[in-house]
């Protein structure tokens, strides 16, 4: 047994045994952390600029510095073009590059196509290029990136919010819970998808801007699930003696009566994530999303609609799709099951033969 097993308790071992007896939820999750930990390097894998290169005895990273042209014999400060032509034949001749495995990003408008945008998938574009001339493969590696970090940070976000919602009205109850039930009722009520186009078609959508906006209302799911929770746990003994005792409600709700509410709440976690995409990837492909150019799913699912004799367009967009949110549900029914009682209880009871062994084992 490891180390980190002794040190966990048995209720955690147990949820992880179950988690692990999961084969498609562990195997999802091995196969999401893959992908997510390339597409954090997406910048050594998709890149117009060289990762490293060495020119008249010195060495330079371009895929992390910016160097101006007049470095590599131009004429200009602005940043080096390693595309260009002459600053390629002047490099080489006096060094050599390093290029990652894609030699485009996803902003990188290729001119050099055998066939007009959009392209067909060839060994120069693996997956063929948008309308624009673009990489497909290059913004596929970057979008995963976008969407995976935009549904952390925005579950994180809810996570906290919907806990501390939810806690509040569960745990005071009465005319606290009153009210806050009631403006939940009103807030959950409103059509979020016509207000996030409002509010997006108002002011210039940029991340943090997009991400504020879809924070008002993904939240409210978690609150009627951490609300029940506190209203079951604060009539326990345990928590009535700790009021008893004098302790401040913030102490008793935060050490006593979060844990349990939390067990619940963690198995709604690769939902939010879900949701979070899937409403992401919705604005972008209506125009509402992220600003133009960014590499986005929803507009690759939106130059597959307008490109109908581009079908590697679509395609792509649908399975990229389809893998990551597949990936998702498998990892969030695994993570029901381990919080399951009844599997945990099931992991925990130990088999017939294994009884059978142990009562056996004296008398041999």
């Amino acid at each position: 047994m490891s180390l980190l097993s002794r040190e966990l308790s048995p209720i955690t071992r147990r949820r992880l045994a179950v988690f692990r007896d999961n084969r498609r939820a562990r195997v999802s999750l091995w196969i999401f952390a893959a992908l997510f930990v390339v597409s954090l390097v997406a910048e050594l894998i998709a890149n117009d600029r060289p990762i490293v290169m060495q020119y008249e005895g010195k060495w330079y990273v371009p895929v992390m510095v910016d160097y101006p042209d007049t470095e590599f014999g131009g004429f200009l400060p602005s940043p080096a073009d390693y595309r260009d032509p002459f600053v390629h034949d002047e490099i080489t001749a006096n060094g050599w590059m390093l290029w990652p495995p894609i030699p485009f990003s996803y902003e990188t408008l290729d001119m050099q196509l055998d066939h007009p945008a959009p392209s067909p998938p060839t060994t120069r574009h693996w997956l063929g290029t948008d309308d624009q001339g673009r990489d497909v493969l290059a913004r596929v590696i970057y979008g995963f990136r976008l969407s995976v970090i935009f549904a952390l940070v925005l579950t994180a976000g809810s996570l906290v919010l919907g806990v501390l919602a939810g806690g509040i009205q569960g745990y005071f109850g009465g005319k606290v819970d009153l009210i806050g039930q009631r403006f939940t009722e009103i807030w959950s009520g409103l059509p979020m998808l016509f207000l996030l186009i409002i509010l997006a078609s108002l002011v210039e959508p940029n991340f943090w801007w997009l991400l504020g906006i879809m924070l008002l209302f993904s939240w409210l799911g978690l609150v009627d699930v951490v609300r029940a929770e506190f209203l079951r746990a604060r009539n326990l003994e345990y928590v009535r003696a700790a009021r008893a005792m004098g302790l401040p409600s913030w102490l008793i709700m935060w050490r006593h009566v979060l844990p349990n509410a939390m067990v619940a709440t963690l198995t709604f976690i690769p939902f939010l994530f879900t949701g979070a995409i899937t409403t992401l990837t919705a604005l972008d492909f209506l125009g509402f999303g992220l600003p133009p150019g960014s590499p986005s799913l929803g507009e690759l699912v939106a130059q597959g609609k307008n490109n109908l004799q581009a079908p590697w367009l679509g395609i792509t967009a649908f399975i990229t799709l389809s893998v990551m949110l597949s990936l998702l549900v498998f990892i969030g029914e695994g993570l029901r099951d381990a919080f399951d009682p009844r599997h945990i209880q099931h992991a925990a009871s130990p088999s017939p033969a294994t009884n059978e062994s142990r009562r056996s084992g004296p008398d041999a």
